[in-house]
């Protein structure tokens, strides 16, 4: 009788802890796939600063240059976080969008 009990018992405690599993990869995909996104915004917003701190009324400004090198150090912030997810990125969609994003202009007008 005490041997059912307790293969009862770890059955419970299985099932719960295969249903925690799951909700913890579910949270892991959710914040994965948000990362990928927040990543490819705040690139596609550094390359709109670049090009903006390349026309010629703005081309100098200072504030636009510190705007221009914090966004650079929010973009390597995200982008380690990002290599923690990597498992889950769609790697052919994401090298596409960046390839649209790292046009030859950012490349000329960034301050390094």
């Amino acid at each position: 009788m005490g041997i059912y009990l307790l293969l009862a018992g770890s059955l419970v405690l299985n099932g719960l802890l295969i249903w925690y599993v799951v909700k913890i990869l579910r949270k892991f995909m959710f914040v994965s796939e948000n990362i990928a996104d927040l990543f490819l915004t705040t690139k596609a917003f550094r390359v709109f600063v670049s090009n903006l701190y390349g026309m010629d009324n703005y081309h100098g400004e200072p504030m636009i240059q510190e705007l221009m090198l914090r966004i650079r150090e929010v973009n390597n912030e995200i982008e380690n976080f990002r290599e923690i997810f990597e498992y889950t990125l769609d790697e052919e969609l994401d090298e596409e969008l960046e390839e649209e994003l790292n046009g030859p202009k950012e490349e000329t007008q960034e301050i390094n």
